[in-house]
């Protein structure tokens, strides 16, 4: 028996998917076994074909994702955004009023928001101070809380969401032989593109892990670096085992076609040529950005990034966010996720927005 077999729901165990037209007849041939429409009257290309259902799992979408991160096509499941992943980890291995996710603030917030939605328990072992401004996982009071709640799932947002800052990737190894069969850790790499570009950590150190971790699942997302948010487009990375069970707990076509064939073509080699520019560009634009932030009297402490957004303690973050908006300029308040801490976070966008923003905050 598998990990993912012996953590899944115990309902699961008896579950076959639901099986979608696509999903059982995937040869070419006249399909006629979906209810579709034969064409689609509005379409206005002539190579459009949106009358008929996407795969449930595109293998040209798969293959070329495995190929960025290095990893094979079976250890790739492609989701709604790495938010749709989230989702089902937690609707596949935690029972309601039963087991528990572990999280380590600051963090993303969606983690105990899904949680939370599908009745399992959040179990917070915050972030501790480490060298250099940063903040390391406290792997000790991990495990400690791994005997004595029934810990699932264990969240780790790396590159950090709000922080901007990249954990060790020896504490990441540190708490996957700790975790050993008894959780699922899993590794949220939103910003691992900034993070590469930044030489904080190797874009695909962790997707290398894989074979030796089956406990370990890297979720990626085309939404960040990319520039394709609109287009609702993640990946979960992980052993087929557990590929095996979301599955079961997925919508029958989870991404449409129109954003199977944008992510194709952001995942080209032309495409992730513009993609590194463009990283790249941000990475220049946040460091400029930060010098210049951080001489204001008003920023006490400026978090290291190696993001697109960068992290201020401040002295009223909420004066702050509203001048800012006043002023056409939308920045977010973080204070929430801090204890007795004032906090603001900034997006990098484009020079001129970057100008504006210096403009507004003179």
């Amino acid at each position: 028996m598998t990990l993912a077999q012996t953590l899944q729901r115990r309902h699961l165990a008896q579950v076959t998917p639901y099986a979608s037209a696509r999903r059982s007849m995937t040869q070419n041939g006249l399909w006629l076994n979906a209810n579709e429409a034969p064409n689609t009257p509005s379409s206005m290309a002539a190579d459009e074909t949106l009358n008929r259902y996407p795969s449930f799992q595109s293998n040209a979408l798969n293959s070329a994702y495995a190929g960025y991160a290095e990893v094979q096509p079976e250890q790739v499941l492609s989701c709604r955004g790495s938010d749709e992943a989230i989702d089902l980890l937690i609707r596949s291995f935690c029972e309601p009023g039963q087991d528990a996710i572990m999280i380590t603030s600051p963090t993303y917030g969606m983690y105990a928001i899904s949680a939370q939605t599908h009745g399992a328990q959040v179990i917070d072992v915050p972030l501790q101070p480490a060298q250099e401004g940063r903040m390391e996982l406290d792997i000790a009071a991990m495990e400690t809380a791994l005997k004595q709640h029934s810990v699932k799932l264990i969240f780790v947002c790396n590159p950090s969401n709000p922080l901007g800052s990249c954990v060790s990737l020896t504490a990441i190894r540190a708490l996957l032989k700790t975790v050993g069969e008894e959780a699922i850790v899993i590794i949220d790499e939103a910003y691992i593109e900034y993070a590469a570009a930044s030489t904080a950590q190797p874009l695909n150190a962790t997707t290398q892990w894989l074979a030796d971790y089956p406990q370990l699942v890297i979720l990626r997302t085309l939404s960040k670096a990319f520039g394709l948010a609109a287009i609702r487009c993640g990946f979960a990375l992980a052993d087929p085992s557990i590929l095996e069970v979301l599955s079961k707990v997925m919508a029958p076509y989870p991404l449409p076609q129109p954003t199977i064939d944008r992510a194709c073509t952001a995942l080209s080699a032309t495409g992730v040529a513009a993609m590194q520019l463009a990283v790249a560009t941000t990475v220049q634009l946040r460091q400029s950005v930060s010098t210049a932030l951080a001489t204001k009297p008003w920023v006490l402490r400026s978090w290291p990034s190696v993001t697109n957004f960068i992290l201020l303690q401040v002295e009223n973050a909420e004066q702050i966010v509203a001048q800012c908006a006043q002023q056409g300029v939308l920045i977010r308040n973080q204070s929430q996720q801090f204890k007795g801490i004032q906090a603001v976070r900034i997006s990098i966008g484009s020079p001129s927005e970057m100008q504006r923003l210096l403009e507004v905050l003179s």
